[in-house]
């Protein structure tokens, strides 16, 4: 990884602008802040980001810390990780964050979080456990792959083991009931 000025501090401003708004968005959602027309609203920023995230992989692959920095390029990964309704571009993004891990150029943990999203989002068990559901009743985990070794697949991607991780999520998130009491919001960027 490299410290030096990022190459592209334009890409750089919007991804983090853009991530910015894309999180304290979804945090109003979670804690239920939100009335229809500003999920509906939410939700088109989503769609810009994703247009706007596919525009600079298109013209430069991933933008990792050379081109845009290590808090742009976890802002990239962030839209990335919450493109759900285009999973197609997800699994096109996880590739090229593959790439850039591969060189030196991102990080491993950010490539792991999108794989088990990616996974969870295809209806697969995930496979780091980084993926959880916040439900009216608590979190949960969503399913996992081989749950027996999932610390051993955690260290080699830099994560701490699943206990810490759920403890972290827990102590993050506490739920608020809905009206209805059955709100669900997928949690990642914690463990």
């Amino acid at each position: 990884m490299t410290t030096a000025a990022p190459q592209r501090p334009d890409l750089a401003r919007e991804l983090l602008a853009r991530a910015a708004q894309s999180a304290a968005h979804r945090a109003k959602r979670v804690r239920n802040q939100l009335d229809a027309v500003h999920v509906g609203q939410g939700r088109h920023a989503e769609h810009a980001n994703v247009k706007v995230l596919r525009r600079i992989l298109a013209e430069h692959d991933w933008p990792g810390h050379r081109l845009v920095g290590p808090d742009a390029a976890r802002a990239a990964w962030s839209i990335a990780l919450h493109s759900d309704d285009d999973l197609i571009f997800q699994r096109a993004a996880i590739t090229l964050l593959g790439r850039a891990v591969e060189a030196g150029d991102a990080l491993v943990k950010h490539w792991a979080h999108l794989h088990d999203r990616v996974l969870v989002t295809s209806g697969c068990d995930q496979e780091y456990g980084t993926q959880f559901l916040l439900r009216s009743d608590g979190i949960e985990l969503c399913p996992l792959h081989d749950p027996a070794s999932v610390d051993a697949r955690r260290i080699t991607v830099g994560l701490p083991p699943i206990a810490a991780a759920l403890e972290v999520v827990r102590r993050r998130y506490t739920p608020e009931r809905s009206d209805n009491g059955t709100s669900t919001v997928a949690l990642a960027e914690a463990a």
